[in-house]
């Protein structure tokens, strides 16, 4: 069984019953524009916010019985969500075009070859000059209790340096039900560029 499959017949210690934080932070300062993409949605806290808050909004998740719980609070949400499981690696099949996308704590996942394979897979889900949001692990976080790989800077800038604008990348907090998560993260804004531009050094 997928590891995600199995973490989900309980309760992860991200899935907080609210959105994260810094996202409710990005929609409410208007950085959330149009149609949006919750890439690797868990059971759909973010993607209801974003939903219930006027965007049409899609999540997606490789784990089936996330996607099962998100669809499972569809009478409480008065924002409607297309929920559907997908693979983050191939969203053209998606057949869809967003205006934002979202990542909370999928990019931390990724092994190194697969990383290029997600930046490109977002292009194609986002129209030309998309917005994309990514909350991860920093190398800041204590690795005492185990958990995802940590993710420094540089290597934010190095997964998206081909056809993207990095646009800022700042110091910011998961949220956990574990005390003894810090959550010490990074929190980057990226654009989706028509040209070859390269991120910023």
């Amino acid at each position: 069984m997928h590891f995600f499959e199995e973490v989900y017949r309980g309760c992860p210690p991200w899935e907080i019953g609210r959105p994260q934080p810094a996202f409710v932070r990005l929609e409410a300062s208007g950085e959330i524009v149009g149609r949006v993409l919750d890439v690797g949605c868990g059971t759909g806290e973010n993607a209801y916010y974003l939903a219930d808050h006027g965007h049409p909004t899609w999540g997606i998740d490789f784990a089936s019985i996330a996607i099962e719980r998100a669809r499972a609070k569809q009478a409480i949400h008065p924002g409607a969500v297309e929920f559907r499981v997908a693979s983050a690696l191939d969203l053209e099949r998606l057949g869809e075009r967003f205006d934002t996308a979202i990542d909370s704590g999928l990019f931390h996942t990724f092994a190194d070859e697969e990383r290029t394979r997600y930046s490109e897979s977002l292009r194609s889900a986002l129209v030309p000059g998309g917005r994309l949001f990514i909350l991860c692990f920093s190398e800041h976080e204590p690795t005492d209790w185990g958990g995802p790989r940590r993710v420094h800077r540089s290597e934010i800038r190095s997964a998206f340096r081909d056809r993207w604008e990095v646009r800022w990348i700042r110091e910011e907090r998961f949220a956990t039900r574990d005390p003894a998560i810090a959550g010490r993260a990074w929190l980057a804004a990226l654009r989706a560029s028509p040209s070859r531009a390269r991120a910023r050094p």
